[in-house]
Formats: structure tokens, sequence, C-alpha cells
């Protein structure tokens, strides 16, 4: 199948599904058959259960889940790691399970937990080994990695051995070995995985520069809801294998944020009960509360009324909150 460059849909999955066989013990049917406590049979089970949805070239989304919700297994199948045991799967044009030469030379797929800079070679022998595998130019190569360096700030780790790198320089020069050849799709897996704080933000934006200027489709998971919420124009969640939303932040947040958090500073100790609303948080003569959406304005205005209020600051749940409480519901 050959890409369609009028498609202005670079992934598309419909109803895809994917299998794999658990191994548990047989259970003991004749108490001297001994066969039977070591006969094993296979349990199939779904890592992913009849998913579908489209990604826009130069679209940057959010791919989230807790523990085996199924996003890296999704991920790989859409690489082509993986096939899927039923549906469709379409990116640029080409299904990813044939891994034709011209679809690889399109995607790139960076996994923060597992590393494809050779380890015992410099940073720059990989990128020249890339260059070679992806038929990059030499003019091309050059005013990539160029571009690459100022971005990245790399130029003084390209003759250091992948292995002496540190985690986040590390991640700087895999980006780098996996943007070389200017790929149309990026599947990032946990990038920021272990970073500190200055590096993860470094990363980001690096991320959202590049998605910009370039308009690389994207697709991230991450477990750092500061990944999400600064990148992500568009969220995706996955849970047992199910799409459970599919949306901007606006609509995740009118879908699942019931309350408001209102944070008061009184210009003298009160009683908290006497609020008749959830404490979240109090420290002397600050309390924050929770209040529902649909009638915070009224409570707030009767506060005001019946209380000695100095300060009052409204705000919503962040992002992390908002998916925990998403989570807590949906096992």
């Amino acid at each position: 199948m050959q890409s369609n460059d009028k498609d202005p849909a670079a992934i598309k999955l419909q109803n895809v599904s994917r299998t794999f066989n658990k191994k548990v013990k047989e259970e003991k049917k004749f108490k001297y058959e001994l066969k039977y406590l070591l006969r094993k049979r296979n349990n199939p089970f779904f890592a992913v259960n009849d998913i579908s949805f489209e990604v826009k070239k130069g679209e940057f989304v959010g791919f989230i889940g807790s523990n085996g919700a199924g996003k890296t297994t999704t991920m790989k199948m859409l690489s082509g790691i993986l096939h899927p045991t039923s549906g469709s799967i379409n990116v640029l044009g080409y299904k990813p399970a044939e891994r034709n030469y011209n679809f690889l030379h399109k995607i790139s797929f960076v996994m923060g937990q597992k590393s494809q800079l050779q380890w015992d070679l410099p940073v720059y022998d990989t990128l020249i080994l890339n260059k070679g595998l992806y038929d990059v130019t030499d003019i091309d190569f050059k005013n990539k990695l160029d571009e690459l360096i100022y971005y990245l700030n790399i130029e003084e780790l390209l003759q250091v051995q992948a292995r002496k790198l540190s985690l986040g320089q590390r991640m700087k020069c895999e980006l780098a070995s996996s943007l070389i050849y200017s790929p149309e799709v990026l599947f990032l897996d946990e990038p920021t995985i272990g970073l500190d704080v200055t590096t993860q933000q470094n990363i980001r934006e690096f991320l959202k520069k590049y998605n910009k200027e370039k308009k690389t489709t994207i697709i991230l998971t991450s477990h750092y809801m500061d990944d999400i919420e600064e990148l992500c124009s568009r969220v995706i969640m996955i849970n047992k294998g199910k799409i459970i939303f599919d949306g901007d932040m606006n609509q995740l947040i009118n879908s699942y944020v019931k309350d408001k958090h209102v944070t008061i500073e009184f210009t003298k100790e009160i009683n908290e009960s006497n609020l008749h609303s959830d404490v979240i948080y109090r420290n002397k003569n600050v309390i924050t509360i929770s209040i529902p959406k649909i009638n915070h304005l009224q409570k707030i205005s009767e506060i005001i009324r019946d209380f000695p209020v100095k300060d009052i600051n409204i705000n919503e749940p962040d992002l992390k909150e908002i998916v925990k409480q998403i989570y807590s519901h949906e096992y």
C-alpha cells in the first residue's frame, strides 16, 4: 500500500484488537495423575480490545492509561512491531505489520526505557549509521544535525560513548538519533521517565517546538501528566484495552470534573465544619474546599456573605488528579 499525501489523517485504527496467550497451570483433575499438575493451557486475554481512532497529520496526541492498560501494545502495533489480532491499522497509507521499506523511513519509535544508541560507540557514530540505514544525503544529514545540535544542545555529547551518558543526555541523543532522517510520525513511549525536572522541561520545550515547526505527527505516552498537559492538544485514554475517552483538554475537564477547588483566606480562624463542604486542606486561616461546579458561584457568595473572607482563589483539579479520579471509577 502506498502513501496518500492528500489524506488529512496520518493514523487510522478501526476495530483493532490484540490478544495474547496467558499461561496458567491446569487444575488437578485426578489425585494420582501428576501430569495434570504439569500441563499448562493457553488462556487468551485482550491487551487491546476493539479500539478505533484517527490522528490528523501534525497532531500531538497524548495516549494515557495505567500500567497494563494497552498503551505500549497499541504503539507497537502502530509501528509494526506487533500485528493486530483483528481490525485494521493504517499509518501514512501503509499497513504497519507489513514493515514496508518506505513506511519504516517515515516513522520513528522512541522508548524511554530502551536505548537504540550503539552502547559502546560515540553518539555521532550512531547518527552516521542511521544516515546510511535511512538513505539520508550528506547535505540533509549536515543540515539536520546542525538543527538538532542547536535545539537539543548536544554538540559536546557527539563524541561521547553512549554508555557514559547520563540519563538526560542519553534521551536527548535518542531523540537526535530518531529524528536525523526526518520521520513524519514519531511515537514516544515514556520519553521523560526517570529524568530530573529541569531535563523533563527541556525535552518538552524541544518537542513542542519541533512539532510546531515541522508539523510532525506525534503520539506520546507518559505517566507524567505535566508532559500531557503541556504538549498535547488532544488526549486518548485507554483502560483494560478499551478507549474510555478521546477529546481535547476542555472536553476532559467538562466531562469528568464535577467540583471546583476553592482556597479561602479568612481574617481569623473559623470552624471549618460551618462551611458545610469537603475540606481538602487547612493551614490556620487558609482553607481549601471542594464545591460542586453546578452551584459553586452561589456557594462562594454565601461564604463571602457569612464569613470574614480576606482572599479567595478558584481552581479546578489538575490533570493528574482528574485522571486518578477517572481510573478509580473505571476499575
